[in-house]
């Protein structure tokens, strides 16, 4: 279960074992006996960072979703809700009423507790006799319980405009028990911006809106992305566990910058940005921000099986060493006072490592750990300073605190560079011979960089001077991965084409780590 922040913090709210995230509705009028036009629940049904004894549910109230308010104005809604053991929903064990107001958007975030360990368990919203979709979500295990199975899937990157979510409705009919999303769920520039920059413009959002600035415009933004009927789809199929990445706020933010913005609209981007966020998305009360500031990094444990940090490399990372992007030699990106995570969340995942007894532990998080040399010159180094390449110490600290541990059986999961990759964590990546100590599978894009393709006479000279790197693949999707007490399979599927709806899903490839042995095995 999430362990930090403590989860007693919490308002509980009614009784039967649900806790609800308020929203500061009551200080609206409340609509009596609403009558919608159209439906309510358009943006869907959702749950997410599941516990041993419960979840989140989410909606959101938006019959007109594309106008300001939703098509409620400012209004509060009651809303009901019913979590059941059975996907009849006749099996009711846990309701109750919520009252959506217009400063969080009309949304809905129901915390349930009281639930059975390791069960399906099926929710639905109505409110003005309108019904949503019904939802299905899972608990996990009991903490340091025995689990024979776990299957997980981590997604992410998903621009509208270059191509539709075909992954995720494949993704939906899995039926795992949860979703890792590591970020990029919308992409904030404008569409004229897509119109000039892509290559391939598979669909275009409607009303041609500018680039996110004020909430109402990052409002807009999420209601065009979860208008998408794949995308609900995957919602509504298991909870997600949900972190962020950069263009949540603005292409490469990094911690109190924000474009060349100065501080004061900065951090007011930020709120907007992290509000919507928050309001579109199966979040718990914790994770509602404040302001500028909000509470992504957290911690999850399944049964005695899987422990899993989710980290926030964004929110008090240095700005980006050398300017930013890639670059050669780079001194600036191993000065030791410079840190991706900052100290707080630095410590708080470092002591985290010490007496864990899970047998496999993950870290979840938004960009690559491994190094990755751009350069084919054995002379030059020539690395992304926006990845962990560009904060060497932040990396070396992680790497110490882990063999400090004696921390086993290390799986780094990792988006955000629209490519498939399998890496070993080297102690030193100059040494081909030097120690593992741990893997990172990184996922692909659900839809960004359009269609995408196999691999490029480009990539596999970059595998020969990246021998730690042992996959390579520029094609959309997203990684299964199966756990077991004595292995843990990583399986990349992918989609042979996302711009038109057809497309079809395989497996490309599938990597294994077998228990006690950090290796990477093809499988």
């Amino acid at each position: 279960m999430p362990l930090n922040p403590t989860r007693r913090d919490f308002l509980r709210q009614l009784g039967g074992g649900a806790l609800i995230a308020t929203a500061g509705a009551l200080n609206f009028p409340v609509w009596a006996n609403p009558r919608f036009n159209s439906n309510p629940f358009a943006l869907g049904v959702a749950s997410g960072d599941p516990w041993p004894d419960g979840f989140v549910i989410w909606t959101k109230l938006a019959p007109k979703p594309l106008e300001p308010g939703g098509g409620i104005g400012e209004r509060s809604v009651e809303v009901t809700w019913a979590v059941a053991a059975d996907e009849r929903m006749g099996k009711v064990v846990r309701k109750g009423t919520f009252t959506a107001g217009p400063d969080a958007g009309h949304a809905v975030h129901v915390e349930i507790e009281g639930l059975e360990p390791a069960r399906d368990y099926f929710y639905r919203f109505s409110a003005g006799g309108e019904a949503s979709a019904t939802g299905r979500a899972r608990t996990l295990p009991a903490a340091g319980s025995a689990v024979s199975q776990l299957r997980f899937a981590v997604a992410g990157c998903q621009r509208y405009e270059d191509g539709y979510y075909t992954a995720y409705g494949h993704l939906a009919r899995e039926h795992l028990d949860f979703v890792f999303h590591y970020g990029d769920y919308i992409y904030e520039r404008s569409a004229a911006h897509a119109r000039q920059n892509r290559k391939v413009l598979t669909r275009e959002m409607p009303g041609d809106p500018g680039e996110c600035v004020t909430l109402g415009d990052y409002r807009n933004r999420y209601s065009i992305y979860q208008l998408d009927p794949d995308l609900q789809a995957a919602h509504a199929s298991t909870p997600f566990v949900m972190s962020f990445d950069d263009h949540e706020v603005r292409n490469d933010w990094a911690g109190l910058k924000v474009d060349k913005l100065p501080r004061a609209q900065a951090m007011a981007r930020r709120a907007a940005a992290f509000q919507a966020w928050y309001e579109h998305l199966p979040l718990r009360r914790a994770q509602r921000p404040s302001g500028p500031d909000i509470q992504a990094y957290r911690r999850f444990q399944v049964g005695s099986l899987l422990g899993m940090d989710v980290l926030d490399t964004r929110q008090y990372r240095s700005v980006q060493a050398c300017g930013g992007g890639t670059a050669v030699e780079c001194s600036e990106a191993l000065d030791v006072r410079r840190s991706l995570l900052g100290q707080a969340q630095e410590r708080w995942l470092h002591e985290g490592f010490r007496n864990r007894e899970t047998r496999w532990n993950a870290i979840a998080q938004q960009v690559p750990v491994r190094r990755f040399d751009r350069n084919p010159d054995p002379e030059v180094l020539e690395v992304n300073m926006d990845k962990w390449d560009g904060y060497v110490a932040t990396r070396d600290r992680l790497f110490s605190a882990v063999e400090a541990a004696k921390l086993s059986n290390l799986v780094v999961l990792t988006g955000d560079v629209h490519v498939n990759m399998a890496a070993e964590l080297k102690k030193d990546f100059a040494d081909v011979r030097s120690p593992t100590l741990g893997i990172e599978f990184i996922t692909t894009s659900i839809s960004s960089n359009g269609d995408g393709f196999d691999t490029s006479k480009r990539h596999q000279a970059a595998l020969q001077h990246n021998p730690h790197v042992r996959f390579y693949n520029a094609q959309r999707g997203y990684v299964r991965n199966v756990v077991t007490p004595g292995q843990w399979r990583a399986d990349y599927l992918v989609v042979d084409r996302i711009t038109s709806r057809d497309g079809q899903i395989s497996t490309r490839k599938s990597f294994t780590v077998e228990n006690g042995k950090p290796g990477l095995h093809e499988s």
